[in-house]
């Protein structure tokens, strides 16, 4: 019989601090006043975005579909009192910081994951935002600390991201993320490496 982590997916369950994920990658969070905050993310396929608003909505949390001014797939919640805290915790100021002594689990992950991971034969790629560069050097490190280590790569190499190797620490990310939804199994560590197939009646849905 498997075991599960403690802090895998499956043990936690879907939960609104899961969404701090989407922050690791190109989120960002935006509060409003003392009342409440939203987060958005632009992804770079419509099935991204699909697939993020269905865990969103398994969460409990209103979420819209729309397009970026770049025409990009856009994500964005609706304004919310419980995600104020979280909010305030990765705002300084205006900018985006990580908390201190931030600590990634599975459900995290899995929404880094769906919101910019890569499978690549060189390895599974979690992407940070790249306007933000201050956030990179913690989010390695909470990587490392939650089993997951591996070297950060620049944009030569398909960054700036950390590149995860190695069929143990593989096997470690698999496990805390859980199972693919239908339509990521491509996008999963240990995939095929290939391209998910779009369905465009259902991507904007």
């Amino acid at each position: 019989m498997r075991q599960i982590s403690f802090f895998s997916v499956e043990a936690s369950g879907p939960r609104l601090s899961d969404l701090a994920g989407v922050l690791c990658a190109q989120g960002r969070p935006t509060a409003f006043g003392r009342t409440a905050a939203r987060l958005q993310v632009v992804v770079e396929q419509p099935w991204r975005a699909r697939l993020l608003a269905a865990e969103l909505a398994w969460r409990g949390v209103r979420v819209t579909l729309t397009r970026a001014e770049c025409g990009s797939p856009l994500v964005r919640t609706a304004f919310q009192v419980d995600l104020l805290p979280m909010a305030n915790a990765w705002l300084d100021g205006d900018e985006k910081v990580v908390p201190p002594g931030f600590r990634l689990d599975g459900g995290m992950l899995r929404l880094w994951a769906l919101a910019a991971g890569r499978n690549e034969s060189r390895g599974y790629f979690f992407p940070f935002d790249p306007e933000v560069p201050q956030t990179h050097a913690p989010l390695t490190a909470a990587l490392a600390a939650a089993g997951v280590p591996g070297p950060v790569v620049g944009p030569r190499g398909g960054g700036p991201a950390v590149r995860v190797t190695g069929r143990r620490r593989l096997d470690t990310l698999t496990e805390l993320i859980g199972d693919p939804p239908p339509g990521a199994e491509a996008l999963w560590p240990g995939g095929a490496i290939e391209t998910p197939v779009e369905n465009p009646a259902a991507a904007m849905a």
